[in-house]
């Protein structure tokens, strides 16, 4: 090795050294400067609602009153008084029939409704042989209607005679009618494990008709006035849940206690209070302290009457 490359290694080493800690001093500034850019996010404001707890089930609807309507003697159908969908009172003629048996005078045989309501049914035409055990047609009261259910046991100490019920049906899409226990069967199904329920719903307006398919909200618990947020705001498990709340332009992770859910809301006992700043999205890039760019701000809107678990 010349005299000349030894006097010049110890320089070449430090210009190495210098040229390296600045290439790294660089990739800190990078990575620094990559942590502090602000992550964009949408935020929600935390509103106080109520808030429903529900089990939800569909079944049928029935006319709180029905009865089959049959004839007292055999004969031919001469004549119809009555067509579907007409007011009948209790003892109103529907049809008459000729009784058409040797030995007997002519007379005509009155068909009569048991009950005050509507014709629901008419099963039978002019000229139609009839017997005792033949049903004429079928007679509703449509002033209230019911719908059976049947509970699952765990589920029996939540349900009480008149508590309520929010009940749907597919004609009349954007309509909630509300209805009440009136009955809890005190004996199970040894097969199901269910008990039956009646729930009956008022129909003054007679706008819910007789086999209508139903969806039905039990409401099991209900807050009123209490903190809600979306679930798309919560992140973690329980019992560790938590969300991100927004001061400023910073984020901060905050631990959550959570209540009641309604479909997509959930009630929040701690950790947040009407009027914070909820992020419901983006936060899967966030951490404690982390710069955020709020998007247009959206409220969480009302609560709609989905059914919840």
């Amino acid at each position: 090795m010349t005299i000349k490359f030894k006097r010049l290694l110890p320089f070449c080493m430090i210009s190495t050294l210098t040229l390296s800690l600045f290439i790294a001093g660089c990739g800190t500034g990078t990575k620094e400067k990559e942590k502090q850019e602000a992550t964009p996010v949408r935020v929600m404001k935390v509103e106080s609602q109520t808030i429903q707890n529900t089990l939800d089930y569909v079944g049928d609807i029935k006319a709180q009153d029905e009865a089959l309507v049959y004839p007292k003697v055999s004969g031919k159908i001469i004549e119809k008084l009555k067509e579907e969908g007409d007011a009948v009172k209790k003892g109103d003629v529907i049809a008459y029939i000729d009784r058409d048996e040797v030995g007997f005078k002519f007379e005509k045989a009155p068909v009569e409704s048991p009950l005050t309501g509507f014709i629901g049914r008419i099963n039978v035409d002019i000229g139609t042989q009839v017997t005792p055990q033949s049903p004429i047609g079928l007679v509703v009261n449509m002033d209230s209607v019911h719908i059976d259910l049947n509970i699952p046991e765990n589920y029996l100490p939540k349900i009480l005679v008149g508590q309520t019920a929010q009940v749907s049906v597919q004609a009349y899409p954007d309509k909630k009618f509300t209805g009440t226990v009136s009955r809890i069967s005190p004996v199970l199904d040894l097969e199901t494990r269910t008990a039956p329920i009646e729930i009956v719903i008022p129909n003054p307006e007679h706008l819910l008709n007789s086999g209508m398919f139903a969806q039905v909200e039990l409401i099991i618990a209900e807050r009123k006035n209490v903190p809600v947020i979306v679930k798309e705001a919560v992140m973690g498990k329980e019992p560790g849940v938590y969300i991100y709340a927004v001061n400023g332009n910073t984020a901060h992770q905050k631990n959550i206690k959570l209540g009641i859910r309604q479909g997509a809301y959930y009630e929040v006992l701690e950790g947040v209070k009407e009027g914070d700043l909820v992020v419901v999205m983006g936060q899967q890039q966030l951490y404690e302290g982390a710069p955020v760019n709020i998007e247009p701000e959206k409220n969480a809107g009302k609560i709609e009457s989905e059914g919840g678990k």
